[in-house]
Parts: structure tokens; sequence; C-alpha cells
């Protein structure tokens, strides 16, 4: 996959093209695990969460041709968002619907159990921070030898030491602290492209 800045429009633009299946792709491995934690999060089993995530998709692809970015009204992953509880009130509108001649609450259970809009929001934002990190890892990490990926690894994400590690891996301290900072700088030049996209 070539990323370089030069090559690479904005992935919005990109999936605008439903021949472009690098873009559609690269958007469903970033976004779609996002919606479907958030899906999770609210409760729903497995094969739900993953029918409203096609179903927010599905959303975004019909409606990607006419979404203008415009700062003074929020981001793309607000609009996402927005997306994805609005699918979400649908399913379970739906399933009470058609759950209300059996006496079952669980609908109006999932229902009360979702978190305050503000809370919610927040964990769209921190959830959709870590699966950036994920990708963004995922993308990179062939990039480095693995004794490099590992000295990273270990410090930056397990915490441990610069000393430990450089004993395990067997590199000088200054080596691992090289290392790490090669790789996150390369993370965060991933992370940056995603985030000029949006």
């Amino acid at each position: 996959m070539n990323d370089s800045a030069t090559t690479r429009s904005s992935l919005l633009l990109r999936v605008r093209d439903a021949q472009d299946e690098e873009a559609w792709r690269q958007f469903v491995d970033i976004y779609a695990p996002l919606v479907y934690g958030f899906a999770r999060r609210q409760g729903l089993q497995d094969a739900d969460a993953a029918d409203v995530t096609q179903d927010v998709l599905l959303a975004v692809n019909g409606a990607i041709g006419r979404f203008d970015y415009d700062s003074e009204r929020g981001s793309f992953r607000t609009w996402l968002y927005t997306v994805a509880r609005s699918k979400l009130n649908t399913f379970l509108a739906r399933r009470q619907r058609q759950c209300q001649g059996t006496g079952d609450t669980s609908a109006h259970e999932l229902l009360k159990e979702q978190p305050a809009p503000e809370d919610a929001d927040r964990r769209w934002e921190e959830e959709y921070e870590r699966r950036l990190f994920t990708w963004a890892a995922e993308q990179v990490r062939g990039s480095f030898q693995d004794s490099t990926w590992q000295a990273f690894w270990q410090t930056a994400v397990e915490g441990k030491s610069g000393q430990e590690v450089a004993r395990r891996l067997s590199l000088t301290v200054a080596a691992v602290y090289l290392a790490k900072g090669r790789v996150m700088a390369r993370l965060k030049e991933q992370i940056q492209q995603v985030r000029d996209e949006e």
C-alpha cells in the first residue's frame, strides 16, 4: 500500500468512487470495527452488531457523495457517530416492535442501559482513537524489523523500562529508544494522514 502524501488523495473523496476498492477496504478497516464496537457496547449480540455495522456502512455509501465537510458543523467522525446512533436506534425500535407481543422487555432494558449522551460521545472518541492506533500499527508493522517493533511495543504499549527491553532484546538502551522514536514517528505520520483526510 502506497501511503505517501503526494500520491494519496483524501480517503473521503476516494470512497465516493465505488470502484476504488482500496479506498473502501481502508475505510472499512478503520471505521467498521469502531461502529461494531459501539453497537456491542450498547448490548447488542455479535450478529446484531454486525447487522447495525452493515447498515451504517450502507448509509455512508449512499450519503458519502453528498457529504461536504464543514468544520463548523463538525467532523466526519461526528457525522459517522450520528449515523451509527441513528441506525442503532432504528434497530432497537424495530426489535421492540417485534418483541411487544411476547412481553419481552430486553429492548426496553437495552434502551435504559445506554450511557448518557456525553458519556457515549466520549466513549466513541476514545474508541476511535484506539481503533485508529490499532489500524496504523497494522499498516506500519511490516516496515520495521522485529527487534525495532518489539522495542517500540514493549516500551510504548506495555510500559516496560528501556533497560528491561534492552536486556531482553540484546540491544543498548539508546538503540531501544531510537527504535521507539522511529516507530512512533511513522505511526504519527500514518495517523495524521487519516486525520487530514477527515
